[in-house]
């Protein structure tokens, strides 16, 4: 079983990533899913993602999943906030009964430096000092907090402002300062490094579920 790591992300929420070794087969078998995607490699990441839902959450109703106005997936009545990312071959989630969710997990990729002007602010680059894996760590963050936040409309350099970066042994918090709450609000993120890739996800201390401004 390619589980790579299972954990409590905060006091309210649970989160693992697999490494997909399994056939397509597997992942339907599991979930009770078949999925019209014409992309072998996407069809498997959909299902795989679905099937480490119910792997934390054993009684997930992965059928009632629909997209809300902004096109976030979610639960009838919120029964579950839940997120999901792939980046072949790992597939991360989170599930919390309580708190909405953000996780993003990506592979290296080789072109990072030159895009993170796309999504970082000059003062924001100047925190990962052109370090490529440093560099796709702050565009996961981004991604996870983009994902908790639920909204269209986002610019990444705009709107999701890093305020602080720290590192501390083997983990890497990223604070945000979101400029689409009503109020603003801060929220942080941690982030680990692996051979592979790197991975961050939205980190909560209380229950809060804030409103948006329009635009």
């Amino acid at each position: 079983m390619p589980l790579y790591r299972e954990w409590s992300s905060d006091p309210f929420s649970l989160a693992a990533i697999w490494e997909i070794k399994e056939p397509e087969s597997f992942f339907r078998e599991k979930t009770g899913l078949t999925v019209d995607i014409k992309s072998e490699k996407r069809r498997l990441e959909h299902l795989a993602g679905r099937f480490l839902l119910t792997y934390l959450q054993h009684d997930f109703p992965l059928l009632n999943i629909r997209p809300d106005e902004h096109d976030k997936p979610r639960l009838d009545g919120n029964r579950y906030y839940f997120s999901i990312s792939h980046s072949y071959p790992y597939v991360a989630a989170i599930v919390s009964p309580y708190v909405e969710c953000g996780i993003d997990v990506q592979v290296w990729h080789p072109r990072m430096q030159l895009l993170q002007h796309k999504f970082l602010s000059p003062r924001e680059q100047q925190f990962f000092k052109n370090d490529p894996k440093l560099i796709t760590m702050a565009w996961s963050a981004k991604e996870a907090a983009y994902k908790w936040q639920g909204r269209r409309g986002v610019e990444f350099a705009d709107h999701l402002v890093i305020k602080k970066y720290a590192r501390h042994e083997q983990i890497h918090d990223i604070m945000f300062y979101l400029q689409l709450t009503h109020p603003k609000m801060h929220l942080e993120t941690q982030c680990f490094l692996d051979q592979q890739f790197a991975c961050a996800f939205v980190v909560q201390k209380e229950v809060v579920h804030p409103g948006f401004i329009n635009i």
